[in-house]
């Protein structure tokens, strides 16, 4: 990328990051009306609307062209590059966790702002919609063009919906996608796992007798599937693990529950020990259905195949290089997001997390301001180097 339209790229496309920083600090304004502007507007997976009809009306403020909300619900615009002849994704999906009936209020105080969603991911929202007009301040232009892009229905039971619908319907041939998340600073995710997300549904049919034996009611039969769950055998390598996220069942003291809800979640970079942990949950479930009459049936929320990049790849190469010149730690996590459907597409892909964050997932959830500005210069310099080829695989 070029300050200037005629100037020569420079040889090394990260050696400046580092005055960057202090440059970035002057978008603080804009990057943190976005972020507040946008983190006040409830976007729970499914209900986007408004947050991507905002996204779309900040696309047209800033100039970007071809802009639209497509049948999936994801607003795009298109940063025009000096030549054209690729173009880079930039996305961040625009669905909390966080229903719609929860206050939605940031509140920003001299190193952090506070509110539901903010990382994850108003913040990465929110730091694309900035990119537009932090290029302009820092006087910079890329041959490539960039497509912004903000996903609904990336979280949960939406199992990244419209990303994968935006990437089976878009035309044009991707260089590169980068996917930005609030948290964390230094997160070095280039490969994707595989993933199986369930509810195991429990219901005592009309006539359950208590006094049968085994007959526990909703809580003890549910709290046995969990029990049995954690004896799954699984291997250290490749890496797999079986996380219990949350049951839901009884409403009183003093009342048998008769229904609830068990939620899971499995990831390993194998696809075979995945299905192999669907097998014997299955199993599981099936058992205890037939010894205790109770009804029981598992539902798959989501599967996602492991895929990406490896290590040495020029665009995980370029990152780890660029973390350094920050003096940021990096930490190879795996990615079971948005990056998955990239993965399945074979578009080389990272996902760049932005700043430091604390009680995530929670009404308080909070983001540090200050490294925010290195969060931001990672973005720019990876979006550099791809720009010049830098991170291109040598055929």
């Amino acid at each position: 990328m070029a300050a200037k339209d005629n100037a020569p790229k420079s040889i090394n496309p990260i050696e400046g990051i580092s005055p960057r920083i202090e440059q970035m600090k002057e978008s603080k304004e804009i990057l943190l009306a976005n972020a507040v502007m946008l983190g006040e507007i409830p976007a729970p997976t499914f209900a986007e609307e408004d947050r991507i009809q905002f996204l779309a009306n900040r696309f047209t403020e800033e100039g970007l062209q071809n802009i639209s909300i497509d049948e999936a619900g994801n607003a795009m615009g298109i940063l025009p590059g000096q030549k054209g002849d690729h173009t880079i994704l930039v996305v961040a999906h625009a669905d909390t966790p966080f229903d719609a009936a929860i206050d939605h209020a940031m509140f920003v105080t001299e190193n952090r702002i506070i509110g539901p969603g903010i990382a994850d991911n108003s913040l990465g929202l929110a730091a694309m919609a900035s990119l537009p007009p932090i290029l302009d301040r820092l006087d910079l232009k890329f041959d490539d063009d960039l497509l912004l892009l903000g996903v609904s229905k990336s979280l949960g039971q939406g199992d990244l919906e419209g990303l994968r619908f935006f990437l089976d319907n878009q035309p044009r041939p991707l260089r590169a996608a980068l996917c930005l998340e609030g948290e964390r600073l230094g997160r070095l995710s280039y490969n994707s796992l595989g993933t199986l997300r369930g509810a195991i549904e429990l219901e005592l049919p009309e006539g359950y007798d208590l006094s049968d034996f085994g007959a526990l009611g909703a809580v003890g039969h549910l709290s046995e599937i969990a029990h049995r769950i954690q004896g799954i055998p699984i291997p250290r390598i490749p890496r797999t693990s079986i996380i219990l996220g949350s049951l839901r069942t009884g409403a009183t003291f003093n009342r048998v529950a008769k229904s609830g809800v068990l939620r899971f979640e499995a990831t390993s970079e194998d696809n075979a020990q995945v299905e192999a942990i669907k097998d014997a949950i299955d199993e599981i479930v099936d058992e205890v259905h037939t010894s205790t009459g109770a009804d029981v049936e598992l539902k798959i929320v989501a599967r996602r195949n492991p895929g990406g990049l490896n290590y040495s790849h020029p665009m995980v190469k370029t990152l780890r290089e660029i973390l350094e010149l920050l003096e940021v730690s990096p930490k190879a996590q795996p990615s079971s997001g948005d990056l998955s459907a990239l993965a399945d597409q074979g578009i080389p892909a990272v996902t760049l997390g932005l700043t430091k964050a604390d009680n995530l997932q929670e009404p308080d959830e909070s983001v540090q301001i200050e490294p925010i500005y290195s969060g931001l210069a990672q973005v720019i310099a990876l979006l550099e180097a791809i720009d010049q080829g830098v991170c291109d695989e040598e055929n």
